[in-house]
């Protein structure tokens, strides 16, 4: 298996990791996540000059020719800079479902994705739905050839300033039914849409987003009328392999952060890297790292396996990473002293973004479940 880089997508990586450096440093985030809006649409106009917002896209499509492996390269680079615009909801999330549309759908949106005029938000999360991606008590009702939409949707991240939504709803069965799931794009202007937006602990910017009788009509529908859960799992895992990486420029930039301050910071008239436990925890941190970025290239491998192989790449990978950035960011903050956990000092915020991740698209817990549920599916049909 060949795990180099292409030239394209070593130039991308490398363009990227200047700009960050350049126009993306610690002092300058902080302004832009204290600002009013919370974001700055010319970096985004950046993004999409560099072909950022076009690499995972087919050239079919109008993209680059990429594809989950180009998202990790971005997202990586990402990580490592904390960046608070909203790709994985647009491109990775808003792209994953649209290229997937019809040739109506990939016409009107796809292109706007690519040149970042459109940003999308993937609004699947509901107050009492935990991590299942079934358990919708958002409704779309049909009416005449098109459908109305009500319910609650809970920490949209991206959405304040987003442009249009991808919904889930359901529109058959009951409320955790795996069939009777419907993808739906929504304008986040149309009549009976509401948003109250927020900061996140981690930076970002989200709404909780209100459907009151919003009609939209049946060229609003992405995939399958009620069999639309099969494409959401495909997506989230396609984020999920993308959030991976993210955590791990993350963790790659803590751990530096954390070697560099050991080798200045002194006790006793000798720097604390000197000290051999700390050494130790070090060492314990770049391993937790090492294996995270191997198990984030697993899964983002794999996506385009058949989907049981896929859901367990992508929730074995989620638990490496969330245990693993725990490890990270919580060795990270100790190493530093009580001081790691200001908002002056960088290495905070690496943690409570690598701390937030863990949270999105599954826990460790719940990725645990699911692969251990997927195993014992696989036993029981070789058992037969």
């Amino acid at each position: 298996m060949d795990f180099n880089f292409t030239e394209e997508q070593t130039m991308i990586r490398d363009s990227l990791a200047r700009l960050i450096r350049e126009q993306y440093d610690f002092e300058t985030r902080r302004k832009v996540v204290a600002s009013e809006s919370g974001w700055r649409p010319e970096m985004w106009a950046q993004f999409a000059e560099l072909g950022l917002l076009m690499a995972p896209f087919s050239e079919e499509d109008g993209g680059l020719g990429g594809g989950p492996i180009d998202a990790m390269v971005v997202m990586e680079e990402f990580g490592k800079g904390l960046v608070v615009e909203p790709y994985l909801p647009s491109v990775v999330c808003g792209g994953g479902f649209l290229k997937r549309g019809s040739d109506a759908q990939k016409e009107e949106y796809l292109s706007g994705v690519m040149s970042g005029e459109m940003i999308f938000a993937f609004a699947y999360a509901e107050p009492k739905g935990r991590y299942n991606l079934a358990d919708l008590e958002t409704t779309a009702k049909k009416d005449g050839s098109g459908f109305v939409l009500n319910g609650h949707k809970a920490v949209v991240i991206g959405a304040p300033w987003a442009t249009h939504f991808i919904v889930t709803a359901r529109t058959s069965g009951d409320r955790r039914d795996k069939n009777g799931v419907t993808v739906f794009v929504v304008a986040k202007d149309a009549d009976g849409v509401s948003t109250r937006d927020y900061p996140t602990v981690d930076g970002r910017r989200a709404s909780e987003v209100y459907f009151e009788n919003v009609s939209v009509g049946a060229e609003a529908v992405i995939g399958e009328v009620d069999n639309g859960l099969p494409l959401v799992e495909l997506v989230s895992d396609e984020a999920i392999a993308a959030l991976c990486a993210e955590a791990c420029g993350a963790m790659k930039v803590a751990h530096a952060m954390t070697v560099d301050y050991s080798r200045q910071r002194k006790q006793f008239g000798v720097p604390i890297g000197k000290f051999q436990v700390l050494q130790h925890r070090m060492v314990d941190m770049f391993m937790e790292y090492e294996q995270s970025i191997s198990m984030t290239y697993m899964a983002t491998l794999k996506l385009d396996e058949d989907e049981v192989t896929r859901k367990k790449a992508a929730s074995a990978a989620k638990v490496r990473i969330g245990q693993g950035g725990r490890f990270v960011g919580q060795e990270a903050v100790q190493i530093h002293g009580g001081m790691g956990m200001t908002d002056e000092l960088a290495v905070g915020h690496y943690f409570k973004r690598i701390t937030m991740i863990d949270s999105e698209f599954g826990n460790v817990d719940h990725h645990l479940k699911r692969y251990t549920d997927l195993s014992s599916t696989d036993m029981a049909v070789a058992a037969e």
